[in-house]
């Protein structure tokens, strides 16, 4: 289990509480490169930079959103903090996740 890692997808999850939903058309992406840097994982921030997190949310909050195909979303896993990550990601992290099945749209809102 690397647990840096966990402790990045734990924060992204934690930041993003009040707005995670188990299934949503909508999205918004956390970098997770990013968020390690944030917290001082140099190593992590290097390895997983511009490696997105999505952030399911019940519906867009104004900002600017663009459709994408749900397709797009191959070999991705949900965590149990209902964050939705690359599977490679979540097997890196070495904890427990269910596969996860896009919708045939999705829209990513900004």
């Amino acid at each position: 289990m690397n647990t840096d890692l966990n402790r990045v997808l734990d924060t992204i999850g934690a930041e993003n509480a009040d707005l995670l939903r188990d299934t949503s058309r909508y999205y918004k992406e956390v970098d997770i490169g990013r968020q390690a840097e944030r917290l001082g994982l140099d190593d992590l921030a290097q390895r997983y930079r511009n490696v997105n997190a999505l952030v399911l949310v019940q519906a867009p909050d104004g900002g600017m959103s663009v459709r994408i195909d749900g397709r797009t979303f191959v070999d991705y896993a949900q965590l149990d903090s209902r964050v939705v990550v690359p599977g490679r990601v979540a097997r890196d992290a070495g904890r427990p996740f269910k596969p996860y099945t896009a919708m045939d749209s999705m829209v990513l809102v900004f």
